[in-house]
This record gives structure tokens, C-alpha cells and sequence, in this order.
């Protein structure tokens, strides 16, 4: 086989075994460069930081890239310097432009982390955890210009779901798998054995989520409500306002319980939770603007008249 110069482009952690599985396919694949999201400042003390794959790419001692966008010209010419014969891409951010996806020789391939054309978009897993998907998996595809409408070049086997995952955690077990699948796949892509399959009928797509889409909705029946609190964690967080501050629910569980007032806090028997257009939210983490978290029963110790309150408020 001949040298497959490959360009990585990903930044956080979650890709980082990504990378680990294209430099796990030996000397006849370099990888020529590595593109990941220019450092930022992060956490309360504003420090910057750089991104988890950028780290780790500098332990292996690869040339790293991190352009705020793609589009110039000078980035165009700098990626064609590069002589890549194959980009892989793993939760990068950014769409690629044309001379990205076309001037390699076997193009541009992408880990995704939902069984495609099942939730195409930014934020698959969230969508995975909130839709109450019994299960899901990892795809490899070969980019074109549509959003993850490219053809297949692999897909795992469904991974079963048992409604207790979280975003953070199932991301890193899907892109940990799509490692595998990619390590297995492109050696036999570029040889011509791995023909790439159109992706076929009942594709969904999953729009860019923003802090908006974290507003609790309490006429939604507590079983939606308690995947969102799993899904949009950590971005953008599940909450609701308590007297005019952010009260973000944490984690919560599903209780039933009739004729209740949607928004409206209540304690029975001890258990503390709010009302829903169905069952109870039971709150069991959760913390208020400014504030560290804290259990429900702790929060209502130090909270009077909490209970009782309609929310938002």
C-alpha cells in the first residue's frame, strides 16, 4: 500500500482516541498535520487553554494548526501545502470548505457519533439521549457539503441504551468506538474494498443547540424533562428562573403522581420535586445562580418558601 498522508482535524477529548487509532496504522500514515480550535480562555479564572487533541498532539510531536476559520485563501493554500491524501475528522466545529473535502485523494472522512442518517447535525448524542433512542452507535463517513450527508463507509452495531446516560459520558463511549470502527475501515477504504453506501431513507437533523433550548418546560411531561436534564448536560444545562435567578436541575428522576400543577414545587412524603403537564420531576442535584450545588433537601434547609413556589418565578 502506498503512504496515506492524512491531516487530522478535532479538538476535544472526545477525538483524541480518534487521532490514537490513525497514528496506530503505522509509518505508511503519517499524519501531516493536525487542525484543532485555537486556544481560549477557561473557567472562573478566564485561563487560556488549549484543546485536549492540540495537547496531546504535541506530546507526539506533530505540527499543529489551529485557524479561527478555513475559508481564507491563505489557510486554503496553507492546508494544499500540506499534500494531505486523506483528512479525518473527529468533532472539529468547523465546516470545511470545498479544497478540503475534494483535493485529497480519498477525500474527507468523518467519525460520527449516532447510526446514521439518524440525528445528522451538531449535537447527535444530546438528541440521542432526549429523543429516549433505545439505542444508538458510531459512523464513518466520507464527507461531501450537506451536513453528515455523506455516504457510509462503516457503521457499528447498535449499542444498547438503559435511560440513565448523560451526555459527557456517552459521547466518549461512541467516539471511543468510531476509533475502532475508523482503524478497521480505512485501511480497506483506501484499497478499494470499502466501497462507501448511501445513507438511505429517515434521516433527522439536529439544529445547533443555544442556552434558550435549556429553559425547563413545565407543561412537558416529566419523562421528557428528566432527558433533558441527561442530554444538555453540560451545555446548555436545564433550568428555570426562582425568584428571578437561574435555578439549574441538575439530576433528577421521574416519580408518578396525578393532578399536579405544572411548575408548582411540592414535597410529598419527604420527596421534593416539581409538578409536570405528567408525574413529578424529583429533584435530586441542583443549584441557584451563584451558588454551589447542593441535594433538594439541602437546597429547601437553606430555602424557605421554596416549596410551594410556583416556577419560573
Amino acid at each position: 500500500m502506498d503512504t496515506v498522508r492524512v491531516v487530522f482535524m478535532g479538538s476535544p477529548q472526545v477525538a483524541v482516541p480518534v487521532l490514537e487509532a490513525v497514528l496506530g496504522l503505522g509509518s505508511g500514515w503519517p499524519v501531516v498535520g493536525v487542525y484543532t480550535a485555537p486556544d481560549r480562555p477557561a473557567g472562573r479564572g478566564r485561563e487560556v487553554k488549549s484543546a485536549p487533541v492540540k495537547a496531546f498532539a504535541q506530546t507526539r510531536g506533530l505540527d499543529v494548526l489551529s485557524p479561527a476559520r478555513l475559508k481564507a485563501e491563505v489557510e486554503i493554500e496553507r492546508f494544499e501545502a500540506l499534500g494531505a491524501d486523506l483528512v479525518v475528522l473527529a468533532a472539529y466545529g468547523l465546516l470545511l470548505p470545498k479544497p478540503f473535502l475534494e483535493g485529497p485523494r480519498f477525500g474527507a472522512v468523518n467519525v460520527h457519533p449516532s447510526l446514521l442518517p439518524r440525528h445528522r447535525g451538531a449535537a447527535p448524542v444530546a438528541a440521542t439521549i432526549l429523543a429516549g433512542d433505545p439505542a444508538t452507535g458510531a459512523s464513518v463517513i466520507v464527507m461531501d457539503e450537506g451536513l453528515d450527508t455523506g455516504p457510509v463507509l462503516a457503521r457499528s452495531a447498535p449499542v444498547a441504551l438503559d435511560g440513565t446516560e448523560r451526555t459527557p459520558g456517552l459521547t466518549a463511549r461512541l467516539f471511543a468506538l468510531g476509533a475502532g470502527l475508523l482503524a478497521e475501515v480505512l485501511p480497506r477504504y483506501v484499497a478499494g474494498e470499502a466501497p462507501p453506501q448511501r445513507q438511505g431513507e429517515g434521516a433527522t437533523l439536529v439544529k445547533r443547540l443555544s442556552k434558550a433550548d435549556g429553559d425547563l418546560d413545565w407543561s412537558q411531561p416529566a419523562a421528557v424533562l428528566e432527558r433533558q436534564v441527561r442530554a444538555y448536560d453540560p451545555w446548555p444545562g436545564s433550568a428555570t428562573t426562582w425568584r428571578g435567578a437561574r435555578f439549574e436541575v441538575l439530576d433528577a428522576e421521574v416519580a408518578a403522581a396525578p393532578g399536579l400543577v405544572p411548575g408548582r414545587v411540592t414535597d410529598l412524603d419527604g420527596v421534593v420535586g416539581v409538578g409536570t403537564g405528567e408525574g413529578l420531576l424529583v429533584l435530586r442535584s441542583v443549584r441557584l445562580a451563584g451558588r454551589p450545588a447542593a441535594t433538594a433537601a439541602e437546597f429547601v434547609r437553606g430555602h424557605r418558601g421554596f416549596v410551594g413556589a410556583t416556577l419560573p418565578s
